[in-house]
Protein backbone atom coordinates (compact mmCIF):
# COMPACT_ATOMS: atom_id res chain seq x y z
CA UNK A 1 0.00 0.00 0.00
CA UNK A 2 2.79 2.56 0.89
CA UNK A 3 4.70 1.26 -1.90
CA UNK A 4 2.40 2.40 -4.00
CA UNK A 5 2.35 5.96 -3.18
CA UNK A 6 5.77 5.72 -3.44
CA UNK A 7 5.87 4.52 -6.93
CA UNK A 8 2.92 8.00 -7.62
CA UNK A 9 5.41 10.51 -6.11
CA UNK A 10 8.33 9.53 -8.07
CA UNK A 11 6.25 9.34 -11.29
CA UNK A 12 5.20 13.21 -10.23
CA UNK A 13 8.24 14.18 -9.26
CA UNK A 14 10.17 12.37 -12.16
CA UNK A 15 8.01 13.76 -15.38
CA UNK A 16 8.41 17.48 -13.43
CA UNK A 17 12.04 16.82 -13.30
CA UNK A 18 11.64 15.77 -16.55
CA UNK A 19 10.20 19.02 -18.00
CA UNK A 20 12.90 21.10 -15.91
CA UNK A 21 16.17 18.93 -17.14
CA UNK A 22 15.06 17.81 -20.58
CA UNK A 23 12.08 19.66 -21.99
CA UNK A 24 12.67 23.37 -21.08
CA UNK A 25 16.63 22.76 -21.48
CA UNK A 26 15.97 21.75 -25.33
CA UNK A 27 13.45 24.84 -26.11
CA UNK A 28 16.63 27.05 -24.06
CA UNK A 29 18.92 25.69 -26.77
CA UNK A 30 16.56 26.46 -29.92
CA UNK A 31 16.46 29.67 -29.13
CA UNK A 32 20.11 30.50 -27.73
CA UNK A 33 22.17 28.39 -29.47
CA UNK A 34 24.07 27.80 -25.96
CA UNK A 35 24.08 25.39 -23.82
CA UNK A 36 21.17 25.70 -21.69
CA UNK A 37 22.02 24.20 -18.25
CA UNK A 38 24.21 26.82 -16.69
CA UNK A 39 21.06 28.72 -16.99
CA UNK A 40 18.67 26.68 -16.14
CA UNK A 41 20.74 25.09 -13.08
CA UNK A 42 20.29 29.12 -11.98
CA UNK A 43 16.99 28.97 -12.84
CA UNK A 44 16.24 26.24 -10.60
CA UNK A 45 18.57 27.16 -7.77
CA UNK A 46 17.04 30.97 -7.23
CA UNK A 47 13.41 30.20 -8.69
CA UNK A 48 13.06 26.81 -8.49
CA UNK A 49 13.30 25.67 -5.11
CA UNK A 50 11.14 28.22 -3.94
CA UNK A 51 8.05 27.49 -6.60
CA UNK A 52 8.42 23.53 -5.01
CA UNK A 53 7.96 24.26 -1.55
CA UNK A 54 5.31 27.29 -1.75
CA UNK A 55 3.46 25.03 -4.68
CA UNK A 56 2.30 28.39 -6.30
CA UNK A 57 3.71 30.30 -9.20
CA UNK A 58 1.69 33.42 -7.70
CA UNK A 59 4.06 33.36 -4.45
CA UNK A 60 7.18 32.99 -6.78
CA UNK A 61 6.34 36.47 -8.92
CA UNK A 62 8.90 38.29 -6.69
CA UNK A 63 11.52 35.74 -6.77
CA UNK A 64 11.43 35.67 -10.91
CA UNK A 65 11.47 39.78 -10.99
CA UNK A 66 14.46 39.55 -8.98
CA UNK A 67 15.67 36.93 -10.98
CA UNK A 68 15.33 38.52 -14.49
CA UNK A 69 16.81 41.83 -13.22
CA UNK A 70 19.73 39.73 -12.15
CA UNK A 71 20.27 38.74 -15.57
CA UNK A 72 20.14 41.87 -16.79
CA UNK A 73 16.41 41.02 -19.14
CA UNK A 74 14.60 43.79 -20.31
CA UNK A 75 12.01 45.37 -17.66
CA UNK A 76 9.18 46.06 -20.64
CA UNK A 77 9.70 41.98 -21.33
CA UNK A 78 9.83 40.76 -17.92
CA UNK A 79 7.21 42.94 -16.08
CA UNK A 80 4.29 41.64 -18.30
CA UNK A 81 5.21 38.21 -18.55
CA UNK A 82 6.39 36.50 -15.18
CA UNK A 83 2.86 37.56 -13.67
CA UNK A 84 0.73 36.63 -16.78
CA UNK A 85 3.05 32.92 -17.16
CA UNK A 86 2.11 32.47 -13.15
CA UNK A 87 -1.46 32.82 -13.65
CA UNK A 88 -1.19 30.70 -17.17
CA UNK A 89 1.44 28.58 -16.22
CA UNK A 90 0.13 24.76 -16.44
CA UNK A 91 2.78 22.37 -16.85
CA UNK A 92 2.99 21.10 -12.81
CA UNK A 93 -0.46 21.22 -12.42
CA UNK A 94 -1.59 19.71 -15.82
CA UNK A 95 0.76 16.95 -14.78
CA UNK A 96 -1.11 16.44 -11.32
CA UNK A 97 -4.37 16.79 -12.66
CA UNK A 98 -3.44 13.58 -15.33
CA UNK A 99 -1.07 11.44 -13.12
CA UNK A 100 -3.32 11.51 -10.43
CA UNK A 101 -7.17 10.99 -12.40
CA UNK A 102 -4.87 8.14 -14.23
CA UNK A 103 -4.08 6.11 -10.71
CA UNK A 104 -7.64 6.46 -9.60
CA UNK A 105 -8.72 5.21 -13.30
CA UNK A 106 -5.98 1.80 -12.80
CA UNK A 107 -7.07 1.38 -9.13
CA UNK A 108 -10.54 0.60 -10.51
CA UNK A 109 -9.56 -1.04 -13.44
CA UNK A 110 -11.11 1.16 -15.96
CA UNK A 111 -9.26 0.97 -19.36
CA UNK A 112 -7.77 3.84 -21.33
CA UNK A 113 -7.54 4.04 -24.96
CA UNK A 114 -5.33 6.47 -26.76
CA UNK A 115 -8.27 8.91 -27.69
CA UNK A 116 -9.82 9.36 -24.59
CA UNK A 117 -6.08 9.67 -23.07
CA UNK A 118 -5.24 12.50 -25.24
CA UNK A 119 -8.68 14.25 -24.17
CA UNK A 120 -7.67 13.96 -20.37
CA UNK A 121 -4.05 15.86 -21.50
CA UNK A 122 -5.94 18.63 -23.29
CA UNK A 123 -8.59 18.78 -20.31
CA UNK A 124 -5.94 18.83 -18.16
CA UNK A 125 -3.80 21.46 -19.52
CA UNK A 126 -6.79 23.88 -20.19
CA UNK A 127 -8.13 23.09 -16.74
CA UNK A 128 -4.80 23.96 -14.97
CA UNK A 129 -5.02 28.00 -16.77
CA UNK A 130 -5.18 30.18 -13.83
CA UNK A 131 -5.05 27.15 -11.02
CA UNK A 132 -1.49 27.12 -10.90
CA UNK A 133 -2.02 30.59 -8.67
CA UNK A 134 -3.30 28.91 -6.27
CA UNK A 135 -1.59 26.16 -4.20
CA UNK A 136 -3.13 23.01 -4.59
CA UNK A 137 -5.29 24.78 -6.83
CA UNK A 138 -5.03 21.56 -9.90
CA UNK A 139 -6.10 19.24 -6.56
CA UNK A 140 -9.57 20.43 -7.18
CA UNK A 141 -9.73 20.07 -10.82
CA UNK A 142 -9.27 16.09 -10.30
CA UNK A 143 -13.01 15.49 -9.99
CA UNK A 144 -13.50 17.19 -13.13
CA UNK A 145 -10.85 15.16 -14.75
CA UNK A 146 -12.46 11.66 -13.29
CA UNK A 147 -16.20 12.82 -14.81
CA UNK A 148 -14.27 12.07 -18.06
CA UNK A 149 -13.92 8.10 -17.29
CA UNK A 150 -17.34 8.02 -15.34
CA UNK A 151 -15.44 8.35 -11.34
CA UNK A 152 -17.86 9.12 -8.69
CA UNK A 153 -17.32 12.41 -6.78
CA UNK A 154 -16.94 10.28 -3.60
CA UNK A 155 -14.24 8.77 -4.95
CA UNK A 156 -12.63 11.90 -6.78
CA UNK A 157 -12.30 13.42 -3.72
CA UNK A 158 -10.94 10.35 -2.04
CA UNK A 159 -7.92 11.24 -4.89
CA UNK A 160 -7.85 14.46 -4.22
CA UNK A 161 -6.69 13.43 -0.41
CA UNK A 162 -3.96 11.45 -1.95
CA UNK A 163 -2.86 14.66 -3.65
CA UNK A 164 -2.92 16.66 -0.68
CA UNK A 165 -0.47 14.15 1.21
CA UNK A 166 1.58 13.63 -1.74
CA UNK A 167 1.72 17.00 -2.40
CA UNK A 168 2.82 17.82 1.06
Amino acid sequence: ELLSYGRLILLLVGTMAFIALVVNPAITFFMIRQNPYPLVLKCLKDSGITAFFTRSSAANIPVNMNLCAELGLDKDNYSVSIPLGATVNMAGAAITISVLTLAAVHTLGINVDLPTAIILSVLSAVSACGASGVAGGSLLLIPLACSLFGIPNEVAMQVVGVGFVVGV
